[in-house]
Parts: structure tokens; C-alpha cells; sequence
């Protein structure tokens, strides 16, 4: 466990303690400090616990105590899988939109990693830890399409370096608000947390990795646009937060777009279309296609109808 030592000035009598943690420690949601404050981590020097909306006096020593992570063991469950290519090495899934990767705060079952330890009885690349067994790389919630996994550490550290090397071909299809004036191009901006809100990334020159993508207009329509969109690097929520950068939101967005959603999208428009790889084993280029779900193609009827 590690102890912080915060002490409130004058300036911040009357402000409640959660929120008063919660600004001194931005990694830490406010939610999380009520939680804390709840299990009695958080306490004055002289040893009494904080309730959560207790106000501060001005002057006081507060003592955060930030307990160990404690690591989640994913268990496997029969869950549906859309499979695309498998061998001994790797698996190629065609993961559903809605679907989460590997287990989490509020996802504890029911993930792409709990199918995929049912259906490969536990061969998984122990790599990515008990929470995320064979995961090389994610896809977001409510983006369906293309993904690998590692059943082998030789597979996960092969996979990892074409990663870091750019080797991997990753092309999406998208819908957004609007298009941009161009056919073709790119948007190339470093992507980070977002500065004041823990749930987001942003375009970030101060705390962001470089991050790069091109994209080429499909077809354009009144209100939205079509997109094929290609990663040259994979940061969180990357296409989300470039294409809201330059103005032209993912269609259904609602972390980065308009609040009011999109007629038959629970999520964003956004679909791994197509991924190419080297095979671990024999390095021999592999490419896949998925075809777009039903979500996207009865969007994309109502914006054709205009």
C-alpha cells in the first residue's frame, strides 16, 4: 500500500474532501476517492476517517492510503464466437459490437477473453496477465470487427513486434458527421488522457504518443460520410479522437460527438474491416477481411435515403 500526503490550504475550507482528492490526485476519479473514504482510506493525520462529503476547515493533513491492485482472474465461459482463422499459434475473431475485450471494473464476465479461454481450453498467451490472457491489442466496446490473440508466448511477443514495428495492416470503415474537403489524407497528432476528464483521450502535444491516420472518402452524403480509415500506430480510441479533431465525429460517438446518438446505433459506426499480419512461426503474410455487421449496413440505409 502506498500512503499520499496532501495538505489542504486556507483557499480550500468549505470544499467537500472528495472532490478536494480527487483534484490534488487527477489520476484518481472522484468516484474512486468516495470508495476509498467508504473503506476508510482516507483520514487526517490525526487518524480519523473522511466521509466522503465531509468539508474541509483549511489547514488539515490528509493521509491517502491507495490500496494494491488486486488482479482479476478471468474465468472461461461458453460464449459465441465469430472465428476467422485459427492454428496453434494465433486466433483471428470477428469480435461483435458491444462486446468487451478482457475483464474489467463493471465487465467482470461475458468478454472476448472469458469465449476465448472456454474455446481454446486455457491455450493462451499468459503474457498479457490473468486479466487479459493472449491479448495483443484491443478494439473499443462498440467497435466490432477484425482482432488477433496469442495462444502462444513465441505468437504474443512475434505479434507485439510487428506492432511496434508497423507491420500490422489495420483499416477501418467508418461513418462520421460531415467529411473532410479533401478525398484523401491524414491526420497526424499526438493522442493522450485528456487533461480534466480520466474517461477520455485527446488530441495532446504535452502528454500524448505520436499517432497517425489516413484516411480515403467512400461516399459522401448530406449529413454524413463514409470513411475507409487505415491505422499507421493504435492509441486509444485513435480514430475517435482524430476524426472529432479535424470536426467530422464518428457517427454515434457519444464521448466525442453529439450527445443525441444516431438512429440504429447503440455505439459508434466504426468497423475493423481488414487486418494483415506475418504468422509467428512461418512469418508468411496473412490478410482477412470481415464484411460490415448488420449495425453499420442499416445505418448506412437510412443515410442513403437521406
Amino acid at each position: 500500500m502506498k500512503v499520499i500526503k496532501l495538505n489542504a490550504l486556507s483557499e480550500h475550507a468549505g470544499q467537500r474532501i472528495d472532490l478536494f482528492v480527487s483534484e490534488m490526485l487527477p489520476d484518481i476519479t472522484r468516484n474512486a476517492v468516495q470508495k476509498l473514504c467508504i473503506q476508510g482510506f482516507v483520514r487526517t493525520d490525526d487518524g480519523m476517517v473522511c466521509e466522503k462529503n465531509m468539508r474541509l476547515s483549511g489547514g488539515e493533513t490528509i493521509l491517502v492510503t491507495i490500496p494494491e491492485p488486486q488482479p482479476m482472474q478471468a474465468v472461461a465461459q461458453k460464449i459465441p464466437l465469430d472465428i476467422v482463422y485459427e492454428d496453434k499459434s494465433i486466433i483471428v475473431v470477428n469480435k461483435a459490437c458491444g462486446m468487451v475485450v478482457h475483464p474489467g471494473p463493471g465487465n467482470l464476465d461475458g468478454t472476448l477473453v472469458n469465449a476465448l479461454l472456454a474455446h481454446c481450453g486455457g491455450e493462451l498467451s499468459g503474457i498479457g496477465g490473468v486479466e487479459r490472457p493472449g491479448i495483443v491489442h484491443r478494439l473499443d466496446k462498440m467497435t466490432s470487427g477484425l482482432m488477433v490473440a496469442a495462444k502462444t508466448a513465441q505468437g504474443h511477443n512475434h505479434l507485439a513486434g510487428q506492432l511496434k514495428e508497423r507491420r500490422v495492416k489495420r483499416i477501418y470503415e467508418a461513418m462520421t458527421h460531415g467529411g473532410p474537403a479533401n478525398d484523401e489524407g491524414r491526420v497526424e497528432a499526438p493522442v493522450g488522457r485528456h487533461p480534466n476528464d480520466r474517461k477520455k483521450m485527446s488530441v495532446n502535444a504535452k502528454n500524448g504518443r505520436d499517432a497517425v491516420t489516413f484516411y480515403r472518402i467512400l461516399a459522401r452524403y448530406p449529413r454524413f460520410c463514409h470513411l475507409e480509415v487505415e491505422l499507421l500506430t493504435g492509441r486509444t480510441h485513435q480514430i475517435r479522437v482524430h476524426m472529432a479533431s479535424i470536426g467530422h465525429p464518428v457517427a454515434g460517438d457519444m464521448l466525442y460527438g453529439p450527445k443525441r446518438g444516431a438512429p440504429y446505433l447503440e455505439g459508434q459506426c466504426l468497423h475493423a474491416r481488414t487486418l494483415g499480419l506475418h504468422h509467428p512461426i512461418s512469418d508468411k503474410y496473412l490478410e482477412f477481411t470481415s464484411e460490415l455487421p448488420d449495425y453499420f449496413e442499416r445505418f448506412l440505409a437510412w443515410v442513403k435515403k437521406g
